[in-house]
């Protein structure tokens, strides 16, 4: 099997191209930075390099191909909705079309359960538990994308969505990079009790469920699918458990709910009046995922992608210290 990896110098994309060349796929990848995808053309892959925004690139990208994993996109939650809408929607759309006019088998699309973000403890979610009103620009462009995708069914593009959660592993730079930063300025706190429960993902366990949506039967097709370890843990006991392994001080000071959700809008209001508007340092969104419940279903995936969640959450801590320390060793 032939196949397209967007996102390819990013985290996901990278590790899933090099987990499919080791699979013995054939894989084209892209991305926009060349040192990024440097091991991957090493272990056989075929780099091209250009932006997902120009539809010419992206026909050619897809030519010849049997299937494609789009992992490119536009993450977090700061900036311009326009600049989201064009890195997720707009270049999902253009991958779409690509896919169509090329022939291209099957498209499986990485997307996120940050669509399920209220801004509430949520427990056990399942795919269909969409709100009606979204959090922020990114899960608002995240769910457009999906939808993109699921409309090229009824012509003939086999499908696929996945839904993971907080990947982590060797290569993280989403998740605990700026908690480390923070922690070694002391200036992190636990916020409310400490005692909500997230899910994770080892990228391990992410890339046996991507290349099983490339295998999967039809009956599997034209489904969204949350990807798990399926073991919710305390997330501020995970927060120090990389504290530990990172020979940093534990994370023992307590702050409010209220006070620190105050403290992060005022933030992020200076933010929007400084001249360039300048990514806040706290943000509202920030304390409600460091405080609420938020847990998947991941029933759907076990049934139709045979999916098994093998590599344990603190496998994949001890591969992100372990990859982060060679990366930036600590002062002791």
């Amino acid at each position: 099997m032939k196949i397209l990896v967007t996102g390819a110098s990013g985290f996901i994309g990278g590790r899933f191209a090099r987990f499919a060349l080791e699979q013995g796929l054939d894989v084209r990848v892209n991305g926009r930075r060349a040192e990024g995808v440097e091991h991957l053309v090493r272990r056989g892959a075929q780099f091209v390099q250009g932006d997902l925004t120009d539809p010419d690139l992206v026909r050619r990208l897809c030519q010849s191909v049997d299937a494609v994993v789009h992992c490119a996109g536009a993450v977090g939650n700061w900036g311009r909705y326009q600049d989201f809408y064009q890195g997720n929607v707009g270049v999902t759309e253009n991958v779409v079309e690509a896919c169509l006019k090329t022939g291209v088998r099957r498209l499986v699309h990485l997307s996120s359960p940050s669509i399920y973000f209220d801004g509430r403890s949520r427990l056990n979610i399942r795919e269909e538990q969409v709100p009606k009103r979204f959090h922020d620009a990114y899960a608002s462009t995240k769910h457009q994308a999906e939808q993109k995708v699921f409309g090229a069914a009824e012509f003939g593009l086999e499908v696929i969505a996945l839904r993971p959660r907080f990947v982590t592993g060797a290569g993280d730079v989403s998740i605990f990079p700026r908690l480390l930063k923070m922690q070694e300025k002391n200036r992190l706190a636990i916020i409310g009790n400490g005692l909500n429960k997230v899910d994770f993902t080892s990228v391990h366990n992410l890339n046996d469920a991507l290349l099983s949506a490339l295998q999967a039967g039809e009956s599997a097709l034209g489904r969204a699918y949350n990807i798990s370890n399926g073991n919710p843990v305390p997330l501020w006991d995970v927060v120090n458990y990389v504290m530990r392994q990172m020979h940093l001080p534990q994370v023992t000071r307590y702050r409010s709910f209220g006070l620190a959700y105050s403290v992060a809008a005022l933030n992020e209001g200076c933010c929007l009046l400084w001249p360039g508007r300048p990514q806040p340092t706290l943000s509202r969104l920030g304390m409600q995922v460091m405080n609420k419940d938020f847990t998947l279903d991941i029933s759907r995936a076990r049934q139709w992608l045979d999916y098994q969640p093998k590599v344990s959450l603190w496998s994949a801590l001890d591969e992100f210290c372990g990859w982060w320390q060679a990366q930036r060793p600590i002062r002791r």
